[in-house]
């Protein structure tokens, strides 16, 4: 090799050098990465669910319903009882303005959203709906919004500033999802929506400090979408995301929460005869080997849409109401509280018609609650997702009608047995995981568990026992 030859070669080694250090300089001097590349396979964004959570419960509120008045001032007045029951997190029913065309009944649906950076008028201001959260937070509370991400009302202004935004036939006319006439169905092809849709879950958590979001019908909004937004979201504060939904994979990069339904659906067969405490024990199997360990499931006997469309609890479940209730504090899940639950609600309340809940302070059902409540917040074995222990059935002689696990060890332990029957049942139980001594929660009794134990057990009759 030549000295020029040399001479070259260094020379391009050195400007080699050059390009290298100046690319480093100018990709440091670069924003930092979007969120789809944070978001991506290559690099997965796992969130983290909230400590506050791991032993809440969690309460849902239809402003509406909830006074005469139907407004936050009035709401408010309910927060000292609703502090006193024990209760978290409160979930309030969508707030929004209403859409008026196309509106179903006088006061329309709360889920068809007009404006989503608004304050229905009926329930009063921004700023009343800031103090409730102000309140809220000084009382111990978390406060989450319900959000409706899949459809907006005929009249806001996305469908006239951005129809492309809206799903469409083959004429070219924006539709309905399913038979919501009073809804447009948004596309989620068109991605300026999603930032739309993430700019308005933002103003709500800067604006109001809200906790998170109930994500109304989340299966019929892409999972993509919402890996984002609930990253943008966590960019402000760590929030706590439900969604309506029951899919394993939005547990991966999104909600901390969704839906048992179809533990509640088992629920309403047992008190029809049509299942059984058998399909209990198959559903958690079924559960424990699909959903992560961190994976919340929400627990309930009722909700807005249960109590309107499908019954009360009485017209569901007969006078085992109390005995599914228990289960969903003491099963793994966080239980759900719906407006008027707790003083025994007997009546579909009106969707899209004022119909005012009636209060009966004197309701027993309230200290029921109340303990139950205590009872999730105080018991290890009981908390949420990862935090609490699993659930293991003890056989019993009558195991198509009686219910009975435990969950946690030693002094920790909790013993449940629920008669899911409207007969009297008398009956032992097998093995000795649930041997030793106990005081059952409600009735005070201590009781000493071996295999020579027996119980009998009225129709519905539910016992919680904790070891001593």
């Amino acid at each position: 090799m030549t000295l020029m030859n040399s001479t070259l070669l260094i020379n391009l080694k050195l400007q080699g050098i050059i390009l290298f250090l100046a690319a480093i300089m100018f990709s440091c001097n670069q924003p930092a990465n979007s969120t789809e590349e944070i978001v991506s396979e290559k690099q997965p964004y796992v969130f983290s669910t909230p400590e506050w959570s791991k032993n809440a419960n969690i309460y849902e509120v239809n402003i509406r319903q909830y006074t005469k008045e139907g407004t936050f001032r009035a709401f408010e007045s309910h927060l000292p009882r609703l502090q006193n029951m024990g209760v978290k997190i409160l979930w309030l029913m969508p707030i929004y303005p209403i859409g008026e065309k196309n509106r179903k009944g006088s006061l329309g649906s709360y889920y068809a959203v007009k404006d989503y950076k608004a304050v229905n008028p009926e329930f009063g201001t921004l700023e009343d709906f800031k103090s409730l959260v102000k309140k809220a937070h000084e009382m111990g509370f978390k406060v989450i919004l319900d959000w409706v991400a899949n459809h907006t009302a005929w009249d806001n202004q996305w469908i006239y500033n951005h129809p492309e935004w809206y799903s469409k036939d083959s004429l070219g006319n924006m539709v309905s999802p399913f038979d919501w006439s009073d809804v447009a169905d948004l596309n989620y092809d068109e991605k300026s929506l999603w930032d739309a849709q993430i700019d308005a879950l933002k103003f709500w958590v800067t604006e109001a400090d809200v906790d998170g979001y109930r994500c109304d019908v989340a299966g019929m909004v892409p999972l993509e979408f919402w890996e984002k937004a609930r990253y943008e979201l966590d960019q402000i504060k760590p929030v706590f995301m439900l969604a309506e939904a029951e899919e394993v994979a939005h547990h991966e990069k999104s909600f901390d929460m969704s839906y048992a339904w179809e533990l509640h659906h088992i629920f309403n067969k047992i008190a029809k005869g049509e299942k059984n405490a058998n399909d209990l024990e198959a559903y958690f199997y079924k559960n424990d080997t699909a959903y992560p360990l961190h994976a919340y499931r929400m627990a309930f006997i009722t909700n807005h849409d249960e109590n309107s469309w499908n019954g009360t609890v009485t017209e569901r479940m007969g006078e085992g109401g109390e005995a599914f209730t228990v289960l969903t504090y003491t099963l793994p899940g966080m239980p759900l509280i719906y407006s008027g639950q707790e003083v025994g609600l007997n009546k579909r309340l009106e969707f899209f018609e004022k119909d005012q809940i009636d209060w009966d302070d004197s309701s027993p059902l309230i200290l029921f609650y109340s303990k139950l409540n205590q009872l999730k917040n105080n018991q290890k074995a009981l908390w949420n997702g990862e935090y609490g222990s699993p659930m293991i059935r003890i056989k019993t002689t009558n195991d198509e009608d009686v219910f009975a696990f435990i969950r946690g060890e030693g002094i920790d332990q909790i013993f449940t047995i629920v008669n899911l029957s409207d007969d009297i049942i008398e009956t032992t139980f097998s093995g000795g995981d649930h041997f030793g001594s106990y005081q059952e929660y409600f009735s005070g009794e201590e009781i000493t568990w071996d295999g020579k134990t027996t119980v009998s057990l009225q129709p519905w009759e539910y016992r919680v026992y904790l070891s001593k």
